[in-house]
C-alpha cells in the first residue's frame, strides 16, 4: 500500500496555551484559512486544553476541524481530583485524544505500562487515539532508537485488538526535537516511522501495518512540511508550535494534501 492510500491526518497539538476566547479566535482564522477549500486529502484535527473544548466544538461546527483533548484518564469515573474520564469526552463530541506525549511523561509520571492504560480506556469509550512514542537525545546518542520505540510501542499496544488499532495514530516525536527548534530529517523520521510500522507488523500483520497512520512531530512547521510528508512512511504531522499560527498550519495542511 502507497502512504497515498493511508489516511492522512494533521493535528495541532495546543498544549497549556489559548484561553477560551483566544481559543475561539485562533479556530476562527483557521477556518478563515481552510474553509472552502479541499481539505479531503487531508484530515484536520485541533487538540486544545480542557477548559477550551465546549468552545472549540462550537467553533468548528461545520467545518472540516474536528476535535481532539490532549490527555484522558483510565478510569471512568472515581476519586481522581483533576482527571478526565473517556466518557466524559465522548459525551461533548470529542473524537481524538492524544496519549504519551513526552511533557506527559517527562512532567507528570506517564509510564509505557500508564500509557496503555489510558490508550485501552479511550478506544472502549469509542475516541480516537493518537499514541505517541520517541527517543530522548541520549537514547538517539547511544544508537538505541529503534530500542525505546518499540519498546514504547509494544507495550502501549497490549491488549489492543486489530480491529481497535483501526482507530490508532502513531505519532513519532524525537524528544530532543520538540520544541527545541531541532528537526529530524526528513530520512530520520521516515527511518523510525518505518520501524515503527514494521513493530505493527509484527504484533497485527503487514496489512495491519500498511493501512496504520504514521504521523511525525518533532517541530515539523511551514517551511520543512512538505520535505517530511513525501516521506513513504509519513502519514500526517502532530504539530506543536506552528498550530497556534493559522496560516502556518495552513500551509501544513496543504502540504499534506
Amino acid at each position: 500500500m502507497s502512504n497515498k492510500n493511508r489516511r492522512t491526518v494533521i493535528a495541532g497539538n495546543w498544549k497549556m496555551n489559548k484561553t477560551p476566547a483566544e481559543a475561539v479566535a485562533l479556530i476562527k482564522d483557521i477556518r478563515a484559512e481552510i474553509d472552502g477549500k479541499d481539505t479531503s486529502g487531508c484530515e484536520v484535527v485541533a487538540c486544545v486544553p480542557f477548559v477550551d473544548l465546549a468552545v472549540v466544538l462550537d467553533a468548528c461546527k461545520g467545518s472540516a476541524i474536528k476535535v481532539g483533548a490532549e490527555n484522558v484518564h483510565w478510569e471512568k469515573n472515581g476519586a481522581y481530583t483533576g482527571e478526565i474520564s473517556a466518557d466524559m469526552l465522548k459525551e461533548i463530541g470529542v473524537e481524538y485524544v492524544i496519549i504519551g506525549h513526552s511533557e506527559r511523561r517527562q512532567y507528570f509520571g506517564e509510564t509505557d505500562e500508564t500509557v496503555n492504560l489510558r490508550v485501552k480506556a479511550a478506544l472502549a469509550a469509542g475516541l480516537k487515539v493518537i499514541l505517541c512514542v520517541g527517543e530522548l537525545l541520549a537514547q538517539r546518542e547511544q544508537g538505541i532508537t529503534a530500542e525505546v520505540v518499540a519498546l514504547q510501542t509494544k507495550v502501549a499496544l497490549q491488549g489492543v485488538s486489530a480491529d481497535e488499532l483501526k482507530n490508532v495514530i502513531i505519532a513519532y516525536e524525537p524528544v530532543w526535537a520538540i520544541g527545541t527548534g531541532r528537526t529530524a530529517t526528513s530520512e530520520q523520521a521516515d527511518e523510525v516511522c518505518g520501524v515503527i510500522r514494521a513493530v505493527v507488523a509484527g504484533l497485527y500483520s503487514d496489512a495491519a501495518a500498511e493501512a496504520l497512520t504514521i504521523q511525525y512531530g518533532g517541530s515539523m512547521n511551514a517551511k520543512n512540511a512538505a520535505e517530511l510528508l513525501a516521506m513513504p512512511n509519513v502519514d500526517g504531522g502532530l504539530i506543536g508550535g506552528a498550530s497556534l499560527k493559522a496560516p502556518d498550519f495552513a500551509v501544513i495542511i496543504n502540504a499534506a494534501q
